[in-house]
């Protein structure tokens, strides 16, 4: 196992200050990963040439990969319940295959076949109950969804009377451009405008909001967004093509998405793919990845300090409050805060 040793001293307060962060090389492969899982001390992952597979966070001897398909599929989403992790791949057909957590056997169990598939991010948001959803061409969210813990799939009619904006798109970056908590479900967009859709699950109600996030072309928008409860949320984004720049692409909501408020506006490490909370945080502790840096706030994203130049990152997870994954190109990290 490569180990790399930082010893930085930042000038921000909390859990990174005067710290040591231990950066641990868990996996190295020929391999795009832009979505993994944490489970039964696992790191689980999918990604470029129809690979899927697990390595231990404690032994990273123990791992195991296999392939999902002869065909060169690429994941980009993966989800799980308490016995198995499902992945999409991104384009048309879109095959799901559900994976077994204890021996990696493994089924096809549904398959999208309209030309417009493009899963950008899945989740589970309970043992039964899952989402995903999809690029779509006429007009609306396309919401895939089972309440049977993925045995059945069938298209969610959640948002069916709310219209998407021309233009308007998602981002299979880091399957976190959705979140859910406490019932409620969001799901964040780009292009052409930046929105935020809900669903409440208990009430049966959708909604749309808008954010100030940069918007107006194709690579702009959030990327990725996070709740610490019902009412705390993050989103964050920027400019794929432009990735310095760092104007309007984080912003804070305080009511569960309704209204947003844009935050350290041309003081942070620049474009973001990847956000998450640290847990138990309730919202004050976050971290935040792009392709070129990894930063973090401890003061509910109002400022922001780049605590890693580490390059072509793109998905991050919490593994308790002290321990980072972060996955990318060719590599899966451990960084650990002493």
């Amino acid at each position: 196992m490569k180990k790399q040793f930082f010893l930085l001293f930042l000038f921000v307060c909390g859990l990174f200050s005067a710290q040591k962060l231990t950066i641990d090389t868990l996996l190295t492969d020929d391999i795009s990963i832009r979505a993994i899982q944490i489970s039964q001390g696992k790191v689980w992952y999918a990604g470029t040439q129809s690979k899927f597979g697990f390595v231990d966070v404690e032994n990273p001897d123990n791992k195991q990969q296999i392939s999902l398909s002869e065909e060169n599929l690429q994941f980009r989403t993966l989800a799980q319940n308490e016995d198995f992790l499902f992945c999409i791949s991104i384009e048309s057909p879109a095959y799901m295959f559900k994976i077994n957590k204890k021996d990696l056997k493994f089924k096809k169990v549904f398959v999208d076949e309209e030309s417009s598939a493009f899963y950008d991010a899945f989740i589970f948001i309970n043992n039964e109950r899952a989402f995903a959803f999809s690029d779509s061409d006429n007009g609306k969210m396309k919401l895939l969804e089972t309440q049977d813990a993925g045995e059945k799939w069938n298209f969610s009619t959640a948002f069916e009377n709310i219209p998407m904006i021309k233009g308007e798109a998602a981002f299979a970056a880091s399957n976190s451009n959705i979140a859910a908590r406490n019932g409620k479900l969001w799901i964040a967009t780009g292009g052409t405008t930046a929105r935020v859709f809900k669903f409440d699950l208990n009430k049966n109600k959708s909604e749309v909001f808008s954010t100030p996030i940069i918007q107006g072309g194709s690579s702009r928008g959030i990327y990725s967004i996070d709740f610490a409860d019902e009412n705390f949320g993050i989103a964050v984004g920027g400019d794929y093509t432009k990735q310095k720049e760092n104007v309007n692409n984080i912003a804070t909501t305080q009511d569960g998405g309704k209204t947003w408020q844009i935050q350290a506006s041309g003081e942070n490490g620049g474009y973001m793919t990847c956000v998450k909370i640290k847990p138990e945080s309730q919202g004050k502790e976050i971290i935040a990845l792009g392709d070129q840096q990894i930063s973090y706030s401890n003061d509910y994203g109002k400022t922001w300090k780049v605590i890693s130049n580490e390059k072509n990152l793109y998905v991050c997870e919490w593994l308790n409050s002290s321990t980072l994954i972060v996955a990318g190109k060719d590599r899966i990290l451990k960084i650990s805060i002493e």
